[in-house]
């Protein structure tokens, strides 16, 4: 069997998605998504111009041989660009030998590790009051975990909080934003969102929160210690996670879990964090750090040192790679949580899945390979619209390095 060729799709049903469809002489395909929310161009370029004449004549099954090939005879090596662009390769082509094999995916990783994926949904709202009546929503429709954001008072709007409560999108604008960032009001409104959302809830319901990048380490540390008593799933991304020494600073301060990782391109962005045992979850994804293969060692590195995974899921992800992860998440032994962000029905008509959501869990589909498609036909109706995401300054006009 070999590759014959491949293409780049690119489709806007209410957000841009890169999907790369590989071909076989013998009529298989697999598709991947190369996705990169706010940048998505730059990686088609990267798979048209340079990947994917590389490809053709090569055996699909070399999945192992074609990701290393891909990575090291770059010379220019990791970035979200080039890591974004093999990772669709790399589920394309898990995709294909699950179909050659007749198997879902999840069964060519070693099999089930649980029956379910447990996710969590996003419950934000302008203000603490209307975080909460979402967070009920979210209850109500079985979720275990729920994710908390609300509104800063004193500020126009705040990242992470969005006008549509079950399709956040959060590139909004074909220049980018500029919001403006209190610290000091963040700071004080966070723990009263948790403590009326831990009356409201009750002790079973898992919460977690997103800081996206915007403290310094000592202010993490504070604000870990002041949502202790509201037991946590875990702080997010509470600084910028270039300076991974910031970690342990705010160890120092705090007993609340700790994720990170979302915007990490491989094992050696999560190495120093997990050996040293500074995080708790490891938020590395599919498309951004390497594919299902790569993942699959970061997984395997990060067992060793009891740190567990929480892969990233907004919806600047596809349904191709939200079917990816699945088939990862539910065969790993140190799965923790995935997050779970719900697409607007164009997205889904575009992506046909298998997958679907159950009293708190994903379901994996038990269709060969990753059991999820994409109509081109449909997904030529929705052209490229350009996107960007939103710059941070604060009060005093300060560029914010979040």
């Amino acid at each position: 069997m070999k590759i014959v060729s491949a293409k780049v799709i690119v489709t806007c049903p209410g957000r841009n998605f890169v999907t790369l469809k590989i071909l076989t002489d013998e009529g298989v395909y697999g598709i991947g998504d190369a996705t990169l929310n706010g940048r998505e161009l730059s990686v088609v370029s990267y798979l048209e111009d340079h990947v994917i004449p590389c490809l053709i004549g090569r055996d699909p099954q070399q999945i192992e041989d074609i990701w290393q090939y891909l990575y090291r005879g770059a010379y220019w090596r990791r970035g979200p660009v080039t890591m974004s662009a093999i990772s669709a390769v790399d589920m394309a082509l898990w995709d294909i030998k699950g179909k050659i094999a007749g198997l879902p995916v999840y069964q060519l990783l070693g099999g089930r590790s649980r029956t379910g994926v447990m996710v969590y949904g996003h419950a934000n709202g302008t203000t603490i009051e209307n975080t909460i009546e979402v967070a009920q929503e979210y209850k109500a429709m079985g979720y275990k975990a729920i994710r908390l954001q609300c509104g800063v008072p004193g500020l126009a709007s705040t990242y992470g909080v969005s006008k549509d409560k079950m399709f956040y999108e959060p590139a909004d604008a074909d220049l980018p934003t500029e919001n403006v960032w209190s610290t000091e009001a963040y700071m004080r409104v966070v723990p009263k969102l948790f403590a009326a959302a831990r009356e409201a809830l009750g002790e079973e319901v898992h919460l977690l929160h997103d800081v996206h990048h915007r403290l310094t380490p000592i202010e993490a540390g504070r604000l870990g210690r002041d949502l202790e008593p509201y037991r946590p799933f875990w702080m997010e991304d509470s600084v910028v996670a270039e300076n991974q020494d910031n970690f342990k600073l705010i160890r120092q301060h705090t007993t609340t879990p700790l994720a990170v990782g979302e915007i990490f391109s491989s094992i050696w962005d999560a190495k120093d964090l997990i050996q040293n045992q500074l995080i708790d979850y490891i938020r590395a994804t599919v498309v951004h750090a390497g594919g299902i293969s790569h993942l699959k060692k970061i997984a395997s590195f990060a067992e060793l040192y009891n740190v567990r995974t929480g892969c990233h899921g907004a919806t600047d992800l596809s349904p191709v790679c939200m079917a990816a992860a699945l088939h990862f998440d539910v065969s790993i032994p140190n799965f923790g949580i995935q997050e779970y962000m719900r697409h607007t029905p164009e997205t889904d008509e575009v992506f046909p899945h298998g997958y679907y959501f159950d009293k708190g869990d994903l379901m994996v589909s038990e269709t060969p390979g990753l059991g999820v498609d994409i109509d081109e036909d449909l997904a030529a109706k929705y052209p490229y619209k350009r996107a960007y995401l939103p710059v941070n300054r604060l009060q005093d006009g300060t560029l914010f390095n979040w």
